[in-house]
């Protein structure tokens, strides 16, 4: 992978996370701090890990060399109390994730980023990794959403996305 690459890859997973804040829309609102599924975490807990803590977190690790100690899901997600609050958190971090990737070249990408876990991987790795990351725990919103009986957006519907993270936007 390079800079190249990367861009095209990033511009996917823009519009890929313009489905992401879909899906949040689509949340009922009573339900964002609700355990839907016995075992798995609530939809604010899981926006948290998901858009900071992977999208977020691993951009920037990317672009510094380093990826962060993810902060526990239960205080990331301890100001969201509505819907509201859901997509502006899941958008903020967007911006500082694509803030961080505009950052990122060739040298970036090639060298080890080290990790928290107690290993390190290089950086095209580590944005493979943000990216089947993401669309795992997309996937489990899917799974809430039908729990909660609301449609999930069509996983390709693009072209539906909001301003920024359209189809050639």
């Amino acid at each position: 992978m390079n800079k190249s690459s990367l861009t095209a890859i990033w511009d996917q997973m823009r519009q890929k996370y313009g489905v992401y804040l879909r899906v949040l829309e689509a949340l009922p609102d009573d339900k964002v701090n609700a355990t839907l599924i016995d075992g798995m975490r609530t939809p604010a807990e899981l926006v948290a890990h998901t858009s900071e803590g992977i999208v977020r977190d691993f951009a920037q690790g990317v672009a510094r060399g380093e990826i962060a100690e993810p902060r526990p899901e239960s205080e990331a997600a301890a100001g969201i109390d509505s819907k509201d609050d859901l997509i502006a958190f899941a958008k903020q971090s967007w911006q500082e994730a694509d803030a961080a990737i505009a950052e990122v070249g060739d040298d970036e990408l090639s060298r080890m980023v080290k990790t928290p876990w107690n290993f390190e991987l290089p950086g095209r790795t580590a944005i493979h990794v943000l990216n089947d990351e993401f669309m795992h725990h997309r996937g489990q919103l899917y799974v809430y959403l039908r729990a909660c009986g609301a449609e999930p957006p069509f996983i390709w519907s693009y072209e539906e996305n909001g301003p920024g993270f359209a189809p050639n936007a």
